[in-house]
């Protein structure tokens, strides 16, 4: 057992809880990386981790997580360092947690129930109060039993029936009805989302959306690109809403910059499921940036727990969209080289500090060069009998030089390909 006592740390008067970290290593996952994550996980929750604890078997015990040595020391660990609140680095049943909470006479919860915490605190928009509070019901309706079987159906027998048993099923019924009412609220969200989808693809709206591992400075390079005001913080899920802002390429193109809620191993599936529709918003993008923080050791492992969560998020589980794979924080680390990330539809990836603006440059010529044209650069003749051509292209594109000449207006400009197109029998084009 592992004591991590921060003893130069002072606390105001809202003092933090003190949590002790649990995990069975069954091998499934690697359990020194995931209880690391599980103590940032408690941080951004707001707790003071004075302990972690890994027990070593070939699966959880049924009834109690841990085997019975683990929790005698579990329980007098508690007693000695005042631990207000266990956390298991999976995700338990009522039983084990009810049994851990008796023997170890301590408050218990899991990876999942801290996750679902941390997101109810950081949700700021409606909809993003909704998918949270759709993911705890979904989560809590097959672990609501009462207190002990008192209330239970479970309990069976003499003595376990009655204004218990119809109290239970009634909390049952008005969550299942309150799931069924998030979820038709969501669905019009979605509906929504949908037909402004719909109606940028109408217009020849060209997005990019940001996605990646939580942490990775998502938010920080949406700022640096557009000063969005994201809130940007050394916190897992910082940014919960999706955020769009208007991002200028070097050749005058604007396209809509979006941010997204970050990735984590073992995501609880409730929230993904709540989450789906904000999720979605990457399998709408023309282009997607693929975020790791180069500077951890776990880079490619989190780049792939990515990948895996965006491929359920697309129709067949195929990403039909070019995918650029971001190394970020390279200001601090000897970054991986700029090779493409070994994915099939990973088409290119460049280095950069969103903090410091290193590399910026190439990864705006990556996202130009990776998005479906829709504008060229050439120069053309325009006649002085329609100087509205040039205003247009002015205002919806990029003219680069201008100059006077006895015959019109000949001009070195960034022209969308559609208006080109339409007004060709205007326009006397020199080159392209």
């Amino acid at each position: 057992m592992q004591n991590q006592i921060d003893n130069n740390e002072i606390y105001n008067e809202n003092e933090k809880e003190r949590a002790f970290l649990i995990s069975v290593d069954t091998g499934d996952f690697d359990a020194l990386v995931s209880i690391k994550e599980l103590e940032e996980l408690a941080d951004t929750a707001g707790a003071e981790v004075v302990g972690t604890s890994i027990q070593k078997r070939n699966a959880p015990v049924a009834a109690t997580f841990v085997g019975k040595g683990a929790l005698y020391e579990f329980a007098r660990f508690c007693e000695n360092m005042n631990v207000d609140l266990i956390i298991a680095d999976s995700e338990l049943s009522p039983v084990q947690i009810r049994n851990l909470e008796d023997e170890t006479n301590t408050r218990v919860i899991d990876r999942t129930t801290l996750i679902l915490d941390i997101f109810a605190k950081r949700a700021r928009s409606k909809e993003g109060k909704l998918q949270i509070e759709l993911a705890q019901l979904k989560y809590s309706l097959p672990r609501l039993t009462g207190k002990g079987t008192q209330l239970s159906r479970l309990g069976g027998g003499i003595g376990t029936r009655g204004p218990g048993e119809t109290k239970l099923e009634s909390d049952k019924r008005h969550i299942r009805r309150r799931i069924q009412n998030i979820k038709t609220e969501l669905d019009k969200v979605k509906s929504r989302r949908e037909m402004i989808h719909e109606r940028r693809k109408k217009n020849g709206a060209l997005s990019v959306a940001i996605v990646g591992y939580t942490n990775a400075g998502k938010s920080t390079l949406m700022n640096k690109l557009t000063d969005a005001g994201v809130l940007q913080e050394d916190k897992l899920f910082a940014t919960l809403d999706p955020t769009a802002r208007k991002l200028s390429l070097p050749n005058g193109q604007s396209i809509m910059l979006i941010d997204t809620v970050g990735f984590i191993s073992r995501l609880p599936h409730q929230l993904v499921d709540a989450f789906r529709s904000t999720l979605e918003e990457a399998t709408y993008a023309d282009v997607i940036l693929n975020v790791c923080d180069a500077s951890s050791v776990h880079c490619y492992e989190n780049l792939e727990v990515t990948h895996k969560i965006l491929t359920s998020l697309f129709p067949d589980e195929k990403i039909d969209v070019p995918v650029i794979t971001v190394f970020n924080k390279c200001d601090i680390t000897h970054s991986p080289s700029t090779i493409a990330f070994p994915f099939a539809d990973a088409k290119t990836s460049v280095k950069i500090s969103a903090k410091t603006g290193e590399g910026l440059e190439n990864l705006l010529l990556s996202i130009q060069e990776a998005l479906p044209q829709t504008k060229k650069r050439l120069k053309m003749l325009i006649p002085f009998s329609k100087g509205s051509i040039i205003a247009d292209i002015r205002q919806d594109g990029v003219i680069h030089s201008e100059e006077y000449t006895p015959d019109g207006t000949l001009i070195d400009a960034t022209v969308d390909i559609i208006y080109l197109e339409k007004n060709k029998h205007n326009i006397d084009i020199i080159n392209e």
